[in-house]
Protein backbone atom coordinates (compact mmCIF):
# COMPACT_ATOMS: atom_id res chain seq x y z
CA UNK A 1 0.00 0.00 0.00
CA UNK A 2 1.23 3.45 -0.88
CA UNK A 3 1.55 5.40 2.36
CA UNK A 4 1.28 8.66 0.40
CA UNK A 5 -2.42 8.04 -0.30
CA UNK A 6 -3.39 6.31 2.96
CA UNK A 7 -5.51 8.74 4.94
CA UNK A 8 -8.94 9.05 6.50
CA UNK A 9 -10.54 10.61 3.42
CA UNK A 10 -9.34 7.82 1.12
CA UNK A 11 -10.49 5.22 3.66
CA UNK A 12 -13.92 6.90 3.67
CA UNK A 13 -14.09 6.80 -0.15
CA UNK A 14 -13.15 3.11 -0.25
CA UNK A 15 -15.73 2.29 2.43
CA UNK A 16 -18.33 4.03 0.26
CA UNK A 17 -17.28 1.97 -2.79
CA UNK A 18 -17.58 -1.22 -0.75
CA UNK A 19 -21.24 -0.32 -0.04
CA UNK A 20 -22.17 -0.48 -3.74
CA UNK A 21 -24.25 -3.54 -4.59
CA UNK A 22 -24.78 -3.46 -8.36
CA UNK A 23 -23.34 -2.16 -11.60
CA UNK A 24 -26.19 0.35 -11.76
CA UNK A 25 -25.28 1.68 -8.30
CA UNK A 26 -21.67 1.95 -9.48
CA UNK A 27 -22.77 3.99 -12.49
CA UNK A 28 -24.81 6.32 -10.27
CA UNK A 29 -22.03 6.80 -7.72
CA UNK A 30 -19.10 7.12 -10.10
CA UNK A 31 -20.96 9.45 -12.45
CA UNK A 32 -21.57 11.74 -9.48
CA UNK A 33 -18.00 11.35 -8.19
CA UNK A 34 -15.96 11.56 -11.39
CA UNK A 35 -15.93 13.60 -14.53
CA UNK A 36 -16.72 11.66 -17.71
CA UNK A 37 -13.04 11.84 -18.70
CA UNK A 38 -11.86 10.55 -15.31
CA UNK A 39 -14.22 7.60 -15.49
CA UNK A 40 -13.25 6.81 -19.07
CA UNK A 41 -9.55 6.99 -18.12
CA UNK A 42 -10.05 4.56 -15.24
CA UNK A 43 -11.98 2.14 -17.43
CA UNK A 44 -9.35 2.45 -20.17
CA UNK A 45 -6.56 1.54 -17.72
CA UNK A 46 -8.49 -1.48 -16.54
CA UNK A 47 -9.07 -2.60 -20.14
CA UNK A 48 -5.35 -2.13 -20.85
CA UNK A 49 -4.48 -4.25 -17.81
CA UNK A 50 -6.84 -6.98 -18.95
CA UNK A 51 -5.37 -6.99 -22.44
CA UNK A 52 -1.80 -7.05 -21.09
CA UNK A 53 -2.75 -9.98 -18.89
CA UNK A 54 -4.01 -11.72 -22.04
CA UNK A 55 -0.60 -11.09 -23.68
CA UNK A 56 -1.81 -8.59 -26.28
CA UNK A 57 0.87 -6.39 -27.83
CA UNK A 58 1.15 -2.68 -27.13
CA UNK A 59 0.05 -2.02 -30.72
CA UNK A 60 -3.07 -4.19 -30.36
CA UNK A 61 -3.92 -2.52 -27.06
CA UNK A 62 -3.38 1.00 -28.41
CA UNK A 63 -5.55 0.27 -31.45
CA UNK A 64 -8.41 -1.23 -29.44
CA UNK A 65 -8.41 1.13 -26.44
CA UNK A 66 -6.93 4.34 -27.81
CA UNK A 67 -4.46 4.33 -24.90
CA UNK A 68 -1.08 5.92 -25.42
CA UNK A 69 2.05 3.81 -25.13
CA UNK A 70 2.88 5.79 -21.99
CA UNK A 71 -0.41 4.70 -20.40
CA UNK A 72 0.11 1.11 -21.49
CA UNK A 73 3.64 1.16 -20.07
CA UNK A 74 2.41 2.62 -16.77
CA UNK A 75 -0.25 -0.06 -16.42
CA UNK A 76 2.28 -2.74 -17.35
CA UNK A 77 4.61 -1.45 -14.62
CA UNK A 78 1.75 -1.69 -12.11
CA UNK A 79 1.02 -5.26 -13.21
CA UNK A 80 4.66 -6.26 -12.83
CA UNK A 81 5.80 -4.21 -9.84
CA UNK A 82 2.64 -2.94 -8.16
CA UNK A 83 0.63 -4.15 -5.18
CA UNK A 84 -1.11 -7.00 -7.08
CA UNK A 85 -4.42 -5.15 -6.99
CA UNK A 86 -5.11 -5.99 -10.62
CA UNK A 87 -4.27 -9.67 -9.97
CA UNK A 88 -6.70 -9.81 -7.07
CA UNK A 89 -9.53 -8.46 -9.21
CA UNK A 90 -8.72 -10.70 -12.19
CA UNK A 91 -8.78 -13.75 -9.92
CA UNK A 92 -12.14 -12.76 -8.43
CA UNK A 93 -13.68 -11.93 -11.80
CA UNK A 94 -12.78 -15.35 -13.16
CA UNK A 95 -14.30 -17.34 -10.28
Amino acid sequence: MNKKIKNEAVDHLFQAVLCLESVEECYDFFEDLCTVNELLSLSQRFEVASMLKSHNTYLEIAEKTGASTATISRVNRSLNYGNDGYELIFERLHK
